[in-house]
């Protein structure tokens, strides 16, 4: 691709899951440079837009495409034009991506609705869509699979993820097929996807349906909806248990395994870090104690 405007993303940790049961291990996305899995794409979809002379990228996002896709294109030397439903984004992620000079654009409407412009936007001379949509993110996103499979150094009989726009999914059972194995795809979508409590995955009209369909027909994919409730015990279950803060969509492919088919051991991908929303987190009593030891014990022990 010519200039590398890389920021080291990739080579995350795989860990085992000590407590949550099972051979499960957790592949932690969050690892990356913008703190989510995206980065694996956008650093090859960047550079794509650079090549076909672009002054510009563009995405439609619910917060973590927006924060890499912001961090690439100031690597590049490029502007990036975000496009985001009003108060459907955490804080976190819209500061990442304003950090890093995006203009950050909230429209009345849902992520269909942004994503329909940022496609417009993007037929137009001089800007590079960055969405999944971009040939460019799937292959690079497929990474992730050829990277743990080297780490475990054995074919997992599942790998689990979330399922919010179908891109990730594609690229995963895209690099499966590349790879030769046999491994089951399972995926978490939230039952309520337009009103979701996991953000990042608050898609009502995912890009990759009709391809996740068709991966579902074959056999290869299998698709495991949600409650919220459900969603949030897993993710609970990764931080206390697991000692992994991990956001709340991460945890759909954990929450899935639940429903899926008995497999000797699984791999799941979580595919963004807790500080991307850390208004998952109740507050809980912040009320400050006395400066004694006294104090300290009673309200441990609370």
């Amino acid at each position: 691709m010519g200039v590398s405007f890389s920021l080291g993303e990739g080579s995350t940790p795989l860990v085992r899951a000590a407590r949550v049961g099972g051979e499960v291990f957790l592949k932690c996305e969050g690892s990356n440079p913008t703190g989510s899995f995206k980065d694996r794409g956008m650093v090859r979809a960047v550079a794509g837009g650079v090549e076909s002379g672009a002054r510009a990228v563009c995405c439609a996002s619910t917060g973590n495409t927006a924060a890499s896709a912001a961090a690439y294109a100031a690597r590049a030397g490029l502007d990036a034009i975000v496009l985001t439903p009003a108060g459907a984004a955490s804080g976190a992620k819209l500061a990442q991506a304003r950090a890093c000079g995006a203009r950050v654009v909230e429209i009345r409407g849902s992520f269909d609705d942004a994503l329909r412009l940022v496609r417009e936007l993007g037929a137009v001379d001089g800007f590079a869509l960055v969405n999944s949509l971009n040939p460019l993110r799937i292959e690079g996103q497929k990474s992730v699979v050829v990277e743990l499979l080297d780490q475990l150094q054995s074919e997992p009989e599942v790998i689990a993820l979330p399922y919010g726009g179908g891109g990730n999914v594609r690229a995963v059972a895209a690099a499966v097929a590349e790879a030769g194995v046999a491994t089951h795809i399972v995926v978490g979508q939230a039952a309520e996807r337009k009103t979701t409590w996991a953000s990042a995955i608050r898609i009502g009209e995912p890009a990759h349906r009709a391809n996740v369909e068709a991966l579902v027909a074959e056999g290869r994919v299998e698709v495991v909806t949600l409650s919220d409730d459900e969603l949030r015990r897993a993710w609970e279950r990764l931080g206390r248990e697991e000692g992994i803060f991990c956001e709340p969509a991460s945890a759909a492919g954990l929450a899935a395994l639940a429903y899926a088919r008995p497999a000797r051991n699984a791999v799941c991908i979580l595919t963004g870090h807790g500080l991307k929303d850390t208004t998952a987190v109740a507050a809980g009593d912040a009320e400050p104690v006395e400066a004694s030891l006294d104090a300290v014990l009673e309200a441990a022990a609370a």
